[in-house]
């Protein structure tokens, strides 16, 4: 597989929580890289414009997909994630991101 297969970006965001039915913790995907997000989206993108994902916060990989949100996209945490890494609410992480282009 090509670089040009693979979008990677890395950036560091505060942890927020969304209280609904069902809590959960995210993190947001700055502006100014849901450009990159959006292209890539046009070729993975599946159901209400979720983007298939590998992440890494520390030494904690794993995969899920990128909600859209406000126009631009937020990374669900895991408590899994949170608890493997001790990140609380508030927190403020390094998120790397890759998305596959080869599907």
């Amino acid at each position: 597989m090509g670089a040009s297969d693979v979008v990677e970006l890395a950036f560091e965001a505060e942890v927020w929580e969304w209280r609904g039915p069902a809590p959960y913790h995210f993190v947001s995907v700055p502006d100014e890289l849901c450009d990159e997000v959006r292209d890539a989206a046009e070729v993975v993108s599946y159901g209400w414009g979720m983007v298939p994902v590998a992440v890494s916060i520390g030494d904690t990989s794993w995969t899920t997909s990128l909600w859209p949100k406000d126009g631009g996209y937020v990374v669900p945490l895991k408590d899994r994630v949170r608890r493997a890494e001790q990140v609380e609410l508030g927190d403020v992480v390094t998120v790397e991101l890759r998305v596959d282009l080869v599907v």
